[in-house]
């Protein structure tokens, strides 16, 4: 799973196409000639019916109509634009006798109008703040694209039995507005889970904000959950919205809750239980709709024993819980994730590397991630920026990381790796080391050969003749286990 940043679109790549209708032709080239000076996309009507028709044959983001027209006047225009094409932003333009009816047609979603006479200043002015609110618009859904295919859960980097079970579980809970509680180790994504949920309920269009209660001054986390007022303290030069207010209407994510100071858990319960919040310094309820979701790498069990957390806010934010398990004990994720990071360091360097050796991809399998997700995706960046032969290898690693032996799950030491013949060939643990297979003692040949096949598979990318040739076997004994243990 990905933690890394999107970029906005840069404004001049959105281009925006206008529409003006009037029934005085002249007028209407005027004004096409004066909004293509400032680089706009123009086409004009001389007549509403006209205008009608280009509204159901173009799609327009902007729309400039003369309020007084035979046939099909102004609203008919402003109705059909706003009816076939939701997001369109339409001026009116209206002698001074017809003003009034101009503010009613604000009232009908009109961006803005226009009173002849019209200068061109003029109505440069208004048309450019009306770019600015589609660009605006398109730009909101752009980022809600490109988050759909970040944080679709079609979309989510896993392999393992233990992710697609959580993944499923998440597709229950993203559409409900309960209270969401994650938890696992510092790195393991948490924050793309909460992203993930949020991207995927009924929210997804409003804000979704992120706050980690324990980088924050213990002093300060009431001022950035709920806001402050002037004079509140010696700091609060100026009124300031609070993280509940910034994300009404749409998600809270409440990170290292465990770190969160106990005066501030009280009133945190009491926003949760009350849907209000009232800003440090001020008695003026304010009402929030907001969805919360706390994550926490802590056992917030043990911290209620030890008074350091209030079981009654453990209660109430514990509607769903959800856990991740450490990278170490999903190990099908490490290759696609590597892979994933690899793709977006390329990207991110301006690099080309196409490949994992073999060596590495078997140091990548045994190594224990103790910092996870995070510390994976640090690593491939690392490796991708030192690599010289496009095909990333166990020389690409740092030193610090070449000659580590961490601790694997039971007390095993990871084995250090010998190449054989190379980056081309499979590494192999050193003489005198245990390999993580040794769980496997006191199985039956079935379930251990199942095992080698399962593994070698993952360490050769999935490549069968590479399999068959690490296990020593034909390409066709291998298709038969492969059948025989119902082996993807």
């Amino acid at each position: 799973m990905s933690t890394a940043a999107l970029k906005p679109e840069k404004k001049s790549t959105i281009a925006v196409k206008v529409l003006l209708v009037d029934n005085d032709k002249d007028l209407a080239r005027a004004m096409t000639e004066s909004l293509e000076r400032i680089g706009l996309d123009c086409a004009f009507a001389t007549s509403g019916p006209q205008g009608a028709r280009m509204l159901n044959q173009n799609i327009y983001d902007i729309v400039v109509t003369d309020l007084m027209m035979n046939d099909v006047d102004g609203m008919g225009i402003l109705k059909l634009a706003k009816d076939t094409q939701p997001d369109c932003e339409v001026i009116l333009v209206t002698g001074h006798a017809t003003v009034p009816r101009a503010v009613d047609a604000m009232r009908e979603r009109a961006f803005n109008f226009l009173e002849k006479p019209i200068t061109p200043k003029r109505l440069q002015a208004v048309v450019s703040k009306a770019v600015e609110s589609v660009r605006l618009k398109k730009q909101n859904e752009q980022l809600h694209i490109r988050l759909d295919e970040r944080f679709g859960f079609d979309n989510l980097i896993y392999a393992s039995g233990s992710m697609k079970s959580l993944v499923e579980r998440l597709k229950r809970i993203a559409p409900t507005d309960a209270g969401v509680l994650i938890t696992g180790e510092t790195g393991s994504g948490k924050d793309v889970v909460a992203q993930a949920i949020h991207q995927n309920s009924p929210r997804k269009k409003k804000p979704f904000v992120a706050i980690n209660t324990g980088a924050v001054a213990e002093h300060l986390v009431e001022s950035e959950l709920f806001g402050h007022v002037k004079g509140a303290f010696t700091d609060a030069i100026s009124d300031r919205q609070g993280k509940f207010e910034y994300a009404d209407g749409g998600t809270l994510f409440l990170d290292e809750l465990g770190d969160m100071p106990m005066a501030t858990q009280i009133k945190l319960l009491r926003v949760l239980e009350e849907r209000e919040i009232t800003r440090v310094g001020d008695n003026k309820p304010i009402p929030v709709n907001v969805r919360v979701l706390a994550a926490t790498n802590k056992d917030l069990e043990k911290e209620i024993e030890a008074g350091r957390f209030r079981s009654d806010l453990y209660f109430r934010l514990k509607i769903v819980t959800v856990h991740l398990d450490p990278l170490r004990q999903r190990r099908e994720d490490i290759l696609p994730l590597a892979d994933f990071f690899r793709k977006q360091a390329n990207k991110k360097n301006g690099r080309s590397v196409k490949t994992f050796s073999q060596s590495l991809r078997r140091w990548l399998l045994d190594y224990q991630w103790k910092g996870n997700v995070r510390q994976l995706k640090n690593v491939v960046e690392s490796l991708v920026v030192m690599d010289i032969d496009n095909e990333l290898g166990l020389d690409d690693l740092s030193p610090d990381l070449h000659d580590r032996t961490d601790v694997a799950d039971g007390g095993v030491a990871a084995a250090p790796l010998t190449d054989i013949g190379g980056d081309d060939q499979t590494a192999i643990p050193q003489q005198g080391s245990a390999a993580p297979s040794s769980t496997l003692v006191g199985q039956s040949l079935k379930e251990i050969e199942k095992w080698a096949i399962e593994h070698t598979l993952t360490l050769a990318n999935h490549n069968r003749e590479e399999t068959a040739r690490i296990l020593g076997i034909s390409e066709r004994n291998l298709y038969r286990k492969l059948k025989e243990y119902e082996l993807k």
